[in-house]
């Protein structure tokens, strides 16, 4: 069987498929076809119970329900700053998304620090500390909150 480019692709290109599917129409952080049969996925801030994932049909099970209902559309995907590490599989990166939450038109931004772990072109570890105050605040504020204008959220 040949090698495809996700099977010989290391963190960082793992990390530029990444920022192109949340911008796409089907907006994941994660795609299906990137993650690892043992991958885990940690986001060590959220409520227990949601902070961690053992497995690809346990994260795509719970982002299908979940990650549906978010109803944020991300327009922007910027990257703060990347670092390698002494681990060839691992990358720690820094970025900031921004998106419009879909029910209520508020224009928002959390910043969100990654590490990330890629062995054989699939991602293994996904480690995620969002502020999660600040996303609950975004989805949860209205136009007229803002004053008319959109602030962003950090």
């Amino acid at each position: 069987m040949a090698q495809s480019a996700t099977d010989t692709a290391g963190p960082l290109t793992i990390y530029r498929r990444m920022q192109e599917a949340v911008l796409g129409d089907d907006a994941t952080l994660l795609p299906a076809e990137l993650l690892a049969e043992d991958i885990v996925v940690e986001t060590p801030f959220s409520p227990p119970g949601m902070d961690r994932y053992d497995g690809r049909e346990a994260w795509l099970a719970y982002y299908r329900t979940n990650g549906a209902a978010l109803q944020v559309r991300f327009e922007q995907f910027r990257e703060l700053a990347t670092y390698q590490t002494d681990d060839p599989e691992v990358i720690v990166v820094e970025y900031e998304l921004t998106g419009t939450v879909i029910t209520t038109g508020v224009r928002s931004s959390v910043t969100c620090i990654g590490v990330l772990r890629v062995r054989d072109g699939l991602i293994k570890h996904w480690r995620e500390y969002q502020n999660v105050l600040a996303i609950s605040e975004a989805l949860n504020r209205q136009p007229e909150d803002l004053g008319g204008a959109n602030a962003s959220a950090h």
